[in-house]
Formats: C-alpha cells, sequence, structure tokens
C-alpha cells in the first residue's frame, strides 16, 4: 500500500470540498483550484475527510494513487495558506525592477527583459536582487520561477545568474586553478 496515498486528507475549516466522479474542485479564502483524478483511482468525501483509494495493485494503480493523494492536498494547502518561490540575482549589473505587475530584468545582455505573471501569479521585489513568486497552484508557481531562473541560469565559474533562495551552486575553477 501507498504510504502516502493512504493517508486521509483532513479539510480545515473555511474549506470546501466538491467531488463530482474524477473531478475534484476546492473553494477556500485565496481562491478555487480543480483537478481530475486518473481514472482508475477513486475519491471520497466523509465528514471533513477525504480518501483516495485504488482498485487493485497494478503498477499503474499504485504509481497514480499517492500522486492524486498528493495533488489534492496541494491543492487545499494553496487555497488555504498558498504558495511562494523566492530567486536571488548574483552579477554586478544585474537587476530586478517591478514595472506594474511585470518584472523587468537587467541579466547583461543588451536589452533589458519584461517578464509578465500567468494568471493567478504575483510577484514581489525586495531591493533590487531579490524576488518572490506567489500563487495559489503549486504547479504553476514552481514553473513561473523556473522560467525565470532559466533567462540567465548561474554559471559555475563566478556564480552570477538568476538562482533560487538558497542554492548551492557548484564552483570550477577556470583556466588558472591548477
Amino acid at each position: 500500500m501507498s504510504r502516502i496515498g493512504k493517508n486521509p486528507i483532513s479539510v480545515p475549516s473555511g474549506v470546501e470540498v466538491k467531488v463530482d466522479g474524477q473531478d475534484v474542485a476546492v473553494k477556500g479564502p485565496k481562491g478555487e483550484l480543480s483537478v481530475t483524478i486518473a481514472e482508475p483511482i477513486t475519491v471520497s468525501l466523509e465528514d471533513g475527510v477525504v480518501t483516495v483509494a485504488r482498485p487493485d495493485e497494478e503498477r499503474e494503480s499504485r504509481s497514480l494513487h499517492g500522486l492524486s493523494r498528493t495533488l489534492i492536498n496541494n491543492m487545499i494547502v494553496g487555497v488555504t495558506e498558498g504558495y511562494s518561490k523566492a530567486l536571488e540575482i548574483v552579477g554586478t549589473g544585474y537587476r530586478v525592477l517591478a514595472k506594474g505587475s511585470n518584472l523587468e530584468f537587467a541579466l547583461g545582455y543588451s536589452h533589458p527583459i519584461v517578464v509578465e505573471p500567468p494568471e493567478g501569479i504575483s510577484f514581489s521585489v525586495d531591493g533590487q536582487t531579490k524576488v518572490a513568486v506567489h500563487g495559489i497552484d503549486k504547479q504553476l508557481v514552481g514553473e513561473t520561477a523556473a522560467n525565470i531562473r532559466k533567462l540567465r541560469k548561474p554559471e559555475p565559474y563566478k556564480g552570477k545568474g538568476v538562482r533560487y533562495a538558497g542554492e548551492i551552486v557548484r564552483r570550477k575553477v577556470g583556466k588558472a586553478g591548477k
């Protein structure tokens, strides 16, 4: 049995969960999310507890069991607390500015790069080198942060670029480092 999949999910107060066949919708104080659970997995809601079950021990059912439970739990956490991902910009002349809801990056290219937030995502800028991505959808927050990091990945020689907060960049020795 999947250790993650068999754990029940308790629904906190102020959160409304609707199960309609394979569709699960979660509504909370920060917004609403929905997901369609893959076919062999069944979801049930009884007095404030969501349980995820699988019909058999097939390989596909076992792999989808924990995934389905985690997706539902991530939605419940998202509509109550929300998710955020912090990024740091390292490098001489590298900076970020907030222009309305958009971000404008100066990352050593010949032009500034403007990043628009997708629906349901907001940015916050702290100083010129720190950015945070906020939202209720964990997957969308992570994807948006990864796309910003992709603008200028941290390079291994000087460590310049956009990195996640707390990310350790493995440094290489240059030509003279024998």
